[in-house]
Order: structure tokens, then sequence, then C-alpha cells
């Protein structure tokens, strides 16, 4: 997650002693080589005049910095937190466990340090994953055509009433509203930032958003009443498309989505959407940017809301919108996927 960074002559000790805190959370830019590094790099040490702190690897690039190849901080930090690497396998080696701060001791890693750990590179607790995780496997045992006690169960729910409120808070509808053969079908997709889920017709995406956004339950009811009640779980073609496009941008392979998209909106917002789409992957554009190219100057404020309104995520990239001063703005994923997702696509950007 984002903080505020302490002054400059503490991150210049910091880059000094290669102190291991700040990765992730602050990077240096050195004015005599253009490059941005982690505070942890193995390079030479700059000097204290040449160098220009950052809270993200988006403010780093705005600014004209490029990444450095050897401490790559563009890389996904997750990846060197043993904490995060032992649970993340636990939980997969273990999907129906009960996770509680005991077993997370157990491991032989301290919860609060967990904690912080996961909140950081996760916008969320190890223990919230693991019950969005026991949530999702109900789910997929609804869309497989079993009985709502089932999914229950298989959930690792106790209490009838447990689930349906935790399935109702998630999806929008309680488990025995949802449409057989529905006209409209929710699947579950796990991508390396979290749980998304897909909301598609036998012909095109309606709806992309994560699991945990507090918007989801909002934009699925929407759905629900659009489609007058024929809102389901299932898996449709699109779907399958869907998986995997998002396994090759997350792979680095390929930023391109052609997956077929329903889009709601009123001719100004999807004018803002398509010029959204136009923006390369590994480059971001200011909010006024997007009005100037859509021929309405003074539009800013409206072009944040058509941005904001968006509910199809990564695909229509309103993450590669920032500040006009280079800063990250809001994203209803969280700011630290905003940031990460731009720091994936950095590996797209053609130089």
């Amino acid at each position: 997650m984002l903080f505020t960074l302490p002054d400059t002559d503490t991150l210049y000790k910091a880059l000094l002693e290669r102190d291991a805190s700040y990765d992730g959370r602050a990077y240096v830019g050195v004015t005599s080589t253009g490059v941005f590094c982690r505070l942890t790099c193995p390079a030479r040490k700059p000097k204290a005049e040449n160098c220009r702190f950052f809270g993200t690897v988006a403010e780093c690039m705005a600014a004209g910095f490029r990444a450095c190849l050897k401490c790559h901080p563009v890389a996904p930090a997750a990846n060197a937190d043993p904490a995060v690497v032992a649970l993340l396998k636990a939980l997969s080696d273990r999907p129906g466990h009960r996770w509680s701060e005991q077993d997370v001791e157990r491991t032989g890693f301290d919860p609060s340090t967990v904690r912080r750990s996961f909140k950081r590179h996760f916008g969320m607790t190890f223990l919230e994953m693991a019950r969005l995780e026991r949530l999702r496997r109900g789910f997929e045992t609804i869309g497989d055509g079993g009985r709502v006690i089932d999914a229950q169960y298989e959930a690792g729910f106790e209490s009838p009433s447990a689930f349906r409120t935790a399935f109702s808070r998630l999806i929008g509808q309680a488990p025995g509203r949802l449409a057989e053969n529905a006209l409209l079908q929710a699947h579950w997709l796990q991508t390396p930032l979290g749980t998304m889920i897909a909301v598609s017709d036998k012909r095109a995406i309606h709806l992309l958003e994560f699991a945990d956004r507090k918007a989801l339950s909002t934009e699925l009811k929407r759905l629900f009443e659009l489609s007058k009640g024929s809102l389901g779980v299932g898996k449709l073609a699109p779907h399958v498309t869907l998986e995997a496009q998002l396994a090759d941008y997350f792979s680095g392979n390929s930023s391109v989505f052609t997956v077929p998209l329903a889009l709601q909106g009123s001719d100004f917002t999807r004018s803002v959407w398509d010029v959204l789409r136009e923006i390369p992957a590994g480059e971001v554009r200011s909010y006024s940017e997007i009005a100037q190219a859509i021929g309405k100057p003074m539009a800013t404020r409206a072009v944040a809301r058509a941005n904001g309104a968006n509910q199809i995520a990564l695909i229509i990239p309103c993450h590669r919108v920032i500040g006009a001063d280079g800063s990250l703005t809001g994203y209803g994923g969280g700011l630290w996927r905003k940031q990460k997702l731009i720091e994936i696509e950095r590996q797209f950007a053609v130089h």
C-alpha cells in the first residue's frame, strides 16, 4: 500500500544502507543516468544531489525515468517476500482449511508481520484472502449445478445464514435468487492481483471487476435488474476467451484483448472509454489529456466520472489515467493494484 515518504535525508540514508523495509514503497530516480531503482539496488550509489525520491513506479515513469536493469523495480515485490510465498503455497495446498492467526503462527511467521505484508502487496490480509478463497469454492459449486447446501459445506461455512450473508455481500444477490440457465452468467477468474468476477452473456463480457471492489455488489445488482433477474453462475464461451487473454496479459505475452464487450453508458462516457483503449500499454495519460483527446478540453471532471463508471477493468484500462502532477489517483480496485498494473505494463512499452 502507499504511504507518506519520509524526508530526503532519511531516504538517502536508506538507499546507502539498502534498507529492505522500503522495497516496493519508495524508489529513487537518478538524474545523472535517467534510471530509477529500488532502494536496495546493488548498483553503485549516486550522489545525494542526483537523487529524486518517489513513492510509486508510476511517479518515476511520469517524471521520465526508465527502470533499472539490475534491481528490476517493476517486478512484483511479493515474490521476494518469504512469508507471502510460503502462505500462498499453503493456501493452495489446503484450499478448504479455515485459517486463523494461530495457523499462521504455526507456520513460523509473525501474524502482525504477515498482516502488514499482505496488505502492502495485495490490499487485503491473508485471512481475508483465505475467506475469499473459501467463498470462491462455494461459488464454483453453484456454478457447476450443485445445491446451495453443498456450496455452503464446500466453502466451509457451518451456518447457512452466514454463507448466504457472505455470498450476498459479494455477488449482490442471495444464492436462491440466482436464475438457472440465466442470460447473464457470473464466473470467477484467478489472477496474480487477486480474484476477479466476470459477467457475460453468450456473446460478450458485461462486467470484469476485482472481487473485493466495494462497488461490485451495486454493479451486479444493476445487471440483475437490467436482465430482469436473469443472472446466474456459470461459464460461457467469452469467459474462456477472457481467461486465456488474461493469462497472456499477466505472463507478459500480450496486452491485447479481443474478447467482445457489451458496453452500457452514454455517448460521452463511451467516447472516454474508447480513448482509454487507445492508450498503449506501458504509457499513462492525465484526465486533461483524455478530455483534449475527445475534443472537450474543459470536461476534465466529467472525464473523471466516466473513468470511474468503467466496470470492465483492465480491458478498458482506466488504471492508465493518473493525475496531472504524475501522482496516482483513485482506482476502484485499489491504488496498490493500479501501481502493480502500471508496473506490469511497463514490459509492453515500445522503446
